[in-house]
C-alpha cells in the first residue's frame, strides 16, 4: 500500500474496497485528522476518477482512482454578486445578490451563468451552468444550476417533485390585514411584456400563491410565501392584488423604495437531489435590511423573526 508522502504535489490511490471517501482518506494519510481531511474536501483538492469530490461521505467502490493534492486549490468563488452555498459533481447552489440576472439575453453578457462559467474554467472542469429555474434581476435568494444538460432537462421536467419547499420573504408596503392566506389568480402576459392577473380563469395559467405574515407595522409588513406554482413575476403581482405591492417595486408596486431594491428574497430552498433522491435542505438568512425596517418601525418587533440569522 502506497503511503500519502506529504512533499508529493498529488498522489493517486486506487480503491480496492468498497468504502466512504473519508474512511478512505484517513486510511491513506495515516495521522491525519477528520477536520484535515474535510479541509481538503472543501478546498476542491481530492478527485474521485479525475472529477471533484467534495461529499466526505461519497460511496468508494473497487476500481475506482482516488487523486489528493497536498494543498488545496485556490480556486475559491469570490464574487459580490454570487455565493458558493453547495457543490457536488451534478450541480450547485448558490445565493444571488439583487442587482444580478440569472441568466444573460447574450451569451456573453455577465450575469450569474457566466459567472459560475468562469469559475469552472478556473478548475479545468469541463462543464458550463446550465439554468433551471431563475430570479428576477432585483430578487435575491437561493439558486440550483446544473452541470449538464442531463441534469437540467431532470430538474426542469420533474420540477415541481423534486423541489418539495421553496420560500421567498418579502418587506411590503403597508399592513398586512390577515395574518395568512391564499392567493388565486390567472396569469397571462401582456403587450407590454407585464403580467396581468385575473381572478377568474380566462385562458391565464392558473398561479396560487401561500402567505404567511412575520411581522406588521403600519408602514410595512414582513411576509413569507410559499409557491404552488411559479409563474412570472407571480408574487409581486399577487401583492399588488393584495393591495401591499413588494417594497421597492417600480413594476408592480406603488413608489415605496425604502431600501434601495426590490425586497424580495428568496431564502429557503428543499428539494430531492435529481441522481441519488437525497433530501437536500438550504436557507439563507432574511436580509438584514428587511429585518431593520420593520424594527425601526416598531422597536417591540417579536425577536423569533430574526432566528435565522443566528
Amino acid at each position: 500500500m502506497k503511503k500519502f508522502d506529504p512533499h508529493n504535489r498529488y498522489i493517486e490511490l486506487p480503491v480496492r474496497e468498497s468504502t466512504t471517501l473519508m474512511e478512505f482518506m484517513l486510511k491513506q494519510m495515516s495521522g491525519t485528522s477528520r477536520n484535515r481531511v474535510k479541509d481538503l474536501l472543501r478546498g476542491h483538492a481530492v478527485t474521485v476518477d479525475r472529477k471533484l469530490t467534495t461529499q466526505y461521505d461519497a460511496k468508494l467502490e473497487p476500481g475506482q482512482v482516488v487523486q489528493i493534492r497536498r494543498h488545496k486549490q485556490n480556486v475559491e468563488l469570490t464574487n459580490r454578486y454570487v455565493k458558493l452555498i453547495y457543490e457536488d459533481k451534478d450541480l450547485v447552489v448558490i445565493e444571488k445578490e439583487a442587482g444580478i440576472l440569472s441568466q444573460g439575453v447574450s451569451p456573453k453578457q455577465y450575469c450569474v451563468k457566466t459567472v459560475l462559467d468562469e469559475y469552472f474554467r478556473r478548475r479545468q472542469f469541463k462543464c458550463t451552468a446550465h439554468v433551471v429555474h431563475r430570479l428576477d434581476r432585483e430578487t435575491s435568494g437561493l439558486m440550483i444550476y446544473a452541470k449538464s444538460v442531463e441534469i437540467q432537462q431532470i430538474l426542469e421536467e420533474d420540477w415541481h417533485q423534486i423541489v418539495y419547499d421553496r420560500r421567498y420573504v418579502a418587506l411590503v408596503c403597508g399592513r398586512m390585514e390577515q395574518e395568512g392566506g391564499t392567493i388565486r389568480s390567472w396569469l397571462h402576459e401582456g403587450r407590454d411584456f407585464t403580467t396581468l392577473s385575473s381572478p377568474v380563469d380566462d385562458g391565464g395559467k392558473e398561479a396560487v400563491t401561500y402567505y404567511h405574515t412575520l411581522q406588521a407595522t403600519d408602514d410595512f409588513s414582513l411576509v413569507e410565501f410559499r409557491l404552488e406554482t411559479g409563474r412570472k413575476n407571480q408574487i409581486r403581482v399577487h401583492m399588488k392584488d393584495l393591495g401591499h405591492p413588494v417594497a421597492g417595486d417600480t413594476k408592480y408596486g406603488n413608489g415605496r423604495n425604502p431600501l434601495g431594491r426590490l425586497a424580495l428574497h428568496a431564502y429557503k430552498l428543499n428539494f430531492y437531489h435529481p441522481r441519488t433522491g437525497e433530501p437536500m435542505t438550504f436557507e439563507t438568512p432574511i436580509p438584514r435590511q428587511f429585518l431593520e425596517r420593520v424594527k425601526s418601525a416598531n422597536p417591540d418587533v417579536n425577536e423569533d423573526v430574526n432566528e435565522n440569522e443566528s
